[in-house]
């Protein structure tokens, strides 16, 4: 073997043993922000933690038929009354969708640490002041969780800190500003 074979054979086998990564077509999507449904306990205690503690505000609501609910796979003949709730404005605005389903009674799952069981385990909100925060906050009984709010590690992001709260369902909700 010569050593163009031996190069050649080389690089051949480099190629080979290489694991090829292929671009997806990009997906163009209509609107880039993701809204959150989330069924809750107690609706008026939601609604109350995420417009007076965190800053959201209501939209008008809406009504899902249970004929419509339970073709899409959402409930077993039950309707949904859903609130709305905003952060920012217009059609990209994040949305998170409050609602309890009349005459059910979920289950509620271990909240204590995000490691504690899966599905979607906290939010992520960036607000502009966190003192502010945490004063609108403490009107309605909220205080953070453990030492918060800590400072974020300057190698992820520079002179922000990071605040965790509990809402009335015991989710994590992430506070993130300066």
């Amino acid at each position: 073997m010569t050593v163009r074979s031996l190069n050649l054979s080389l690089a051949l086998l480099c190629i080979l043993s290489t694991p090829v990564l292929f671009a997806a077509e990009p997906v163009v999507f209509p609107r880039t922000t993701i809204d959150l449904g989330t069924v809750v306990s107690d609706v008026e205690k939601s609604v109350r933690f995420y417009v007076d503690g965190i800053g959201f505000r209501e939209l008008p609501g809406f009504e899902v038929p249970a004929d419509v609910a339970t073709g899409a796979g959402l409930t077993d003949g039950k309707p949904l009354s859903v609130r709305v709730l905003v952060l920012g404005e217009g059609p990209s605005a994040t949305k998170l969708k409050l609602m309890s389903v009349a005459g059910t009674t979920p289950r509620t799952g271990d909240t204590e640490f995000i490691h504690s069981h899966t599905g979607f385990r906290y939010l992520t909100i960036v607000v502009d002041d966190t003192k502010a925060a945490l004063e609108r906050l403490e009107k309605i009984g909220v205080k953070p969780l453990a030492k918060s709010p800590v400072a974020i590690p300057e190698t992820i992001a520079k002179g922000l800190f990071l605040t965790c709260v509990r809402d009335p369902d015991g989710n994590i909700v992430e506070l993130i500003a300066p």
